[in-house]
């Protein structure tokens, strides 16, 4: 979704500047909050069997932020880099996501986040066009890396019925 708006969610990866990015992530993660303070037996609840249920989602959206500041990290340390795979369903099995404890999983969503959006701020002018792979060989620079990966907390929040409006860019 990096070229043309999300049908689903209104997300448009191309139209948003670099410099926002970071706020992006930390408005994502306030609004994680609120699906988590939501109704208890709802947050476990999947609406089709081929959706994750609110607390899924949530898990799986503070696991992509830690990812994500990991292979940030990479790219700006690292050149060209391959990324490890990441399973993010062998992942949601292995490490419960629909046991989990609300209230742990939103300050860790809100610490992750908060420490991928410092990292993006911390992205010199020069560094937004090292590049990295992931293991299927789709390459990114550290900004298209970034809108890239910020469509994914919004699209979840629209998968939950939480979504946000689109930024403009």
């Amino acid at each position: 979704m990096l070229h043309q708006r999300c049908f689903e969610c209104g997300f448009d990866a191309a139209s948003l500047p670099a410099r926002d990015i970071a706020p992006l992530i930390r408005t994502c993660a306030l609004a994680w909050g609120t699906v988590l303070r939501g109704p208890g037996p709802g947050l476990q609840r999947r609406p089709h069997p081929d959706r994750w249920s609110p607390l899924e989602y949530a898990c799986h959206v503070r696991d992509v932020f830690s990812l994500y500041a990991f292979r940030l990290g990479l790219m700006l340390s690292e050149d060209n880099p391959t990324f490890p795979n990441w399973d993010q369903d062998e992942t949601a099995v292995a490490e419960r996501y629909g046991d989990q404890d609300p209230g742990t999983v939103w300050s860790a969503l809100q610490l992750a986040g908060e420490n991928l959006a410092a990292a993006f701020e911390g992205v010199d002018r020069d560094a937004w066009n090292r590049a990295g792979r992931r293991s299927d060989g789709a390459s990114f620079t550290v900004e298209t890396f970034g809108r890239y990966m910020i469509h994914d907390p919004i699209h979840h929040l629209h998968d939950v019925g939480a979504g946000m409006a689109p930024p403009t860019g």
